[in-house]
């Protein structure tokens, strides 16, 4: 048997849950089928994690944690840092599994997922040897602390950075000492197979990370099972809300990066173009479906007519929708047809409600993929903040432009909303430029600048956007628990 193939079905491959360093066969038979949103067309299939796998990955996850946890930093290190060469030697594999899952443009996936992923790993494994605890006298006696990991920890991703995100997840959570049993999404299953490939391939020992396929009723499992210490989250509030609470009837750690309703605010003294370039940025590259889109544009009255001007100019020009495998392709299908349509109800609510139309609107159906899923890129102007389009997270490329006049009521119009995952300033004036976003209630924030995310960056929201962070220096604190040692010096003084 190939190690990355199981069996086919309907002349689709079938692939397994991968278990303790291999692909496991579920007894259930159960699987599900995974559509390429750029043709409407099933590309494979996948079992289900039934119970003699969920029970299997629960074992094997224990023997990995025995192994992972004794070896030193630096050796975890070492092997971590193979696994980023592998998944850099391999960019392009990847890149193309990830366009045929998830809908978007190979020339986004080709320089980002894979890349921005494998920094992350490659950013903790280098962070892992530096973890140190504390030592203080108290009296003669003295105290010592450990960082110690956390023990099983569950991931479960969302469809829009599959790979990416399953290295964000495991890569504190490995360098930290713990092991992960990760869930993607049923949308987009494949890549975090191909990355347990790798990390077996790099020689993490068998356990370590586990892949368990499925959708809620596995997630479900994950989030309550007793052995499971901690469970990271990326998705949609509603959903964040469900996990919490079952992770909470065993006192789970939780860290949840949740969805968003982010503010672009384009002062009069901004560089126009730039702004726009944010703004088209943050509202059509991986069509719409990511969580930190600003696509709430707040534009200053003294530029609006410039900045709606030139944005629908180079909206109309410059993107080009089509078979993702395309590198000219700039736009591609969104991930389901019940997704799709879900954009289409909300672009026609904004109709109905009053916005303006500037460009877009329509569902897409290129010639070089006539059956995908895709929307064509959207603006709305002459925009309320009661517009349910500005309230509701569409996860599409839609962007609804509003106007302000004044500073302090563009920031309270920006913090209006129970969401507060990102927002981005445009200003030359640097005083200005931080006056407002140290006032703007979201946890990843830009001036001048959008969507940038680095693995040196920590990110995560405010309010119902999330709990916790990713990357950046604290999260690797978030994958381990401090032990308290003390150690007495003299003779135990008691009265018994």
């Amino acid at each position: 048997m190939e190690p990355n193939m199981t069996t086919t079905t309907q002349n689709v491959p079938v692939y397994q849950n991968f278990i303790h360093g291999q692909y496991m066969p579920n007894q259930t038979g159960d699987s599900f089928a995974v559509k390429n949103p750029a043709t409407d067309e099933v590309i494979y299939r996948v079992e289900v994690a039934d119970e003699a796998i969920q029970t299997a990955a629960i074992q094997s996850a224990k023997q990995g944690f025995a192994i992972w946890s004794a070896m030193t930093p630096i050796e975890r290190s070492r092997i971590l840092l193979k696994a980023v060469s592998l998944l850099r030697e391999r960019n392009d594999e990847l890149a193309q599994i990830e366009v045929l899952d998830t809908g978007k443009p190979w020339q986004e996936a080709q320089c980002v997922d894979v890349q921005t992923g494998a920094d992350v790993i490659e950013y903790f494994a280098g962070l892992a040897p530096a973890q140190v605890g504390q030592q203080q006298m108290v009296g003669n006696d003295f105290y010592y602390t450990r960082k110690e990991p956390l023990g099983i920890c569950a991931g479960i991703g969302a469809w829009n950075y599959p790979l990416q995100i399953a290295c964000w997840k495991s890569g504190p959570a490995l360098a930290a000492g713990n092991v992960l049993l990760f869930k993607p999404s049923e949308e987009t299953p494949l890549g975090a197979l191909k990355l347990a490939e790798i990390f077996i391939e790099a020689g993490v020992p068998a356990g370590v990370f586990n892949v368990v396929q499925g959708a809620a009723e596995v997630g479900q499992w994950l989030t309550g099972h007793p052995d499971i210490e901690k469970v990271s989250f990326t998705g949609e509030v509603g959903t964040g809300k469900k996990v919490m609470s079952s992770a909470a009837s065993t006192l789970k750690d939780v860290t949840m990066e949740l969805g968003g309703k982010s503010p672009l605010i384009v002062f009069d003294d901004a560089d126009i173009s730039d702004a726009i370039s944010a703004a088209m940025l943050g509202n059509f590259y991986t069509q719409g479906e990511i969580c930190t889109n600003c696509t709430r544009v707040y534009v200053h009255r003294n530029v609006y007519e410039q900045f709606i001007s030139e944005l629908k100019t180079r909206t109309e020009q410059n993107i080009i929708a089509g078979n993702p495998m395309n590198p000219e392709v700039n736009l591609g299908a969104l991930i389901s047809k019940p997704h799709q349509q879900l954009v289409m109800d909300y672009i026609n609510k904004g109709i109905t409600e009053g916005a303006r139309l500037l460009t877009g609107g329509k569902a897409l159906s290129p010639d070089s993929a006539p059956n995908g899923y895709f929307v064509a890129p959207t603006i709305f102007v002459d925009c309320s903040d009661e517009m349910t389009i500005v309230k509701e997270e569409i996860f599409g490329p839609v962007m609804s432009v509003l106007v302000f006049d004044d500073e302090q009521e563009v920031i309270e119009r920006a913090n209006n909303t129970h969401l507060g995952l990102a927002a981005g300033v445009f200003t030359k004036d640097i005083q200005r430029a931080h006056r407002v976003i140290h006032q703007i209630q979201a946890g990843i924030c830009w001036i001048n600048a959008y969507g940038n995310s680095p693995a040196e960056m920590p990110v995560g929201g405010y309010k119902h956007s999330g709990i916790g962070r990713e990357n950046g220096i604290e999260t690797l604190d978030q994958y381990t628990q401090t032990k308290s040692v003390y150690v007495g010096m003299n003779k135990i003084d008691s009265p018994f």
